[in-house]
């Protein structure tokens, strides 16, 4: 009788280190999963900064390009045939 009991006594702590083992490996997963969401929010932000210097470059280059537009002289536009547009 005493190797019955014995053996019952045991069954709690197994299932105690089942619990402790598959609750490892969820924390594992979870916080795998957690660090990936956070270096994705770091490259995002990092496009975002970069994305932000290109839109201040580019604003720049169109307001050059605007001024210089506005100071040119304006050219006759020559009367050529080739510009005509035929009708069908």
């Amino acid at each position: 009788m005493n190797e019955l009991n014995g053996g019952a006594s045991l069954m709690p702590l197994i299932a105690g280190m089942a619990f402790a083992v598959v609750g490892l490996i969820v924390w594992f997963f979870v916080n795998r999963a957690s660090v990936r969401a956070s270096e994705h929010i770091r490259l995002l932000e990092a496009l975002l900064e970069e994305q932000k210097k290109q839109n201040a470059i580019l604003q720049q280059l169109t307001q050059r390009v605007g001024a210089t537009e506005e100071n040119a002289p304006e050219e006759p536009q020559a009367q050529d045939f080739i510009r005509l547009i035929p009708e069908r």
